[in-house]
């Protein structure tokens, strides 16, 4: 039986012989490997290493990874979780507004009540006042001065103010019983003119004057009116700038170039001849197709005669 020993490897080499390792003697029996078989393995634990290797990285790119799986899903939730306490957040700021409205009702109820009543007699007597009393009241107007107009346009000026003593009661009447209403107003102006065509001046002033309207043709008509007033009464500085306002503010082919016109023949009256020629140039360029138009020249012609001869 061989005995035990515990050496170190010792190699052998023989150029005829196969190379042979000689490995320590376990339990009295030498090991041994050829050159081969030693080389299979290494490579054997190369690969293992290296396997090692791989199964190591594949481990941590899959922790990686799920790491990065976790954060993807992490972050939804915690954004749904934000959204859910902003929510959350509103919903009691919704019900600390609707407390604190419940609360002020509750304290406030009869003054609130007291406010509403208030509001909803006042339209309730707005809209009485208005379809009950103030319509009917006005309709009744317009037809108490149907007649009162047909007298005007036909120049029956004391019928039209005082009326016939039947089925008319006069424009006078008509002011003083339906006053506030659209067609005392009209009433008012019809008087004016009435009066100024009777040569009461003063009376006409006083019904002219007082009229308030905003229609497009009758309120410049007045106007125009009373510069005629003016005129009557020999305020000639008066007449002319009712007659220019009249005209401006009719701006239409209808009104404007009447005013004008008298304006015109107002400066002649007073001899301020520039004037006059500038109004009734005035005339024709902008009113050509008008009646007082085509009499613009005969003005302008009169106005340098006059003019030449006081120089």
């Amino acid at each position: 039986m061989l005995s035990r020993q515990s050496t170190s490897p010792l190699l052998t080499l023989n150029k005829q012989q196969p190379t042979f390792v000689l490995l320590p003697f376990v339990a009295g029996v030498p090991t041994m490997f050829d050159y081969k078989s030693t080389k299979k393995i290494n490579t054997d634990i190369q690969f293992m290493k290296k396997q090692s290797l791989k199964f190591y990285l594949s481990l941590k790119n899959d922790y990686f990874c799920n790491s990065k799986i976790k954060l993807i899903f992490l972050h939804p939730m915690s954004a749904k979780k934000t959204k859910e306490s902003r929510a959350e957040k509103g919903f009691e700021n919704i019900g600390e507004a609707l407390t604190t409205s419940e609360q002020f009702l509750e304290k406030n109820q009869r003054s609130i009540l007291i406010g509403l009543f208030i509001v909803i007699l006042a339209v309730g007597a707005y809209l009485a006042y208005h379809y009950l009393y103030k319509v009917p009241r006005n309709e009744k107007a317009q037809t108490a001065i149907f007649k009162g107009e047909r007298y005007f346009q036909e120049g029956s000026d004391s019928l039209a103010l005082f009326g016939n003593g039947n089925d008319y009661i006069g424009f006078e009447s008509i002011i003083s019983q339906y006053s506030g209403t659209k067609t005392a107003s009209l009433a008012r102006a019809y008087a004016g003119l009435s009066y100024n065509r009777m040569g009461n001046n003063e009376k006409a002033l006083e019904y002219l004057d007082k009229f308030k309207g905003k229609d497009l043709l009758i309120t410049p008509a007045i106007t125009g009116a009373v510069g005629d007033v003016y005129m009557n009464m020999g305020d000639t500085n008066k007449a002319i700038s009712h007659f220019l306002r009249a005209a401006k503010s009719a701006n239409n082919e209808m009104l404007s170039p009447i005013y004008y016109k008298k304006a015109g023949e107002a400066y002649l009256s007073i001899a301020d001849y520039d004037k006059a020629i500038d109004v009734f140039q005035q005339i024709k360029d902008n009113y050509l197709n008008s009646p007082e138009a085509q009499e613009a020249d005969k003005y302008i012609m009169q106005a340098k005669l006059l003019k030449g001869e006081s120089n």
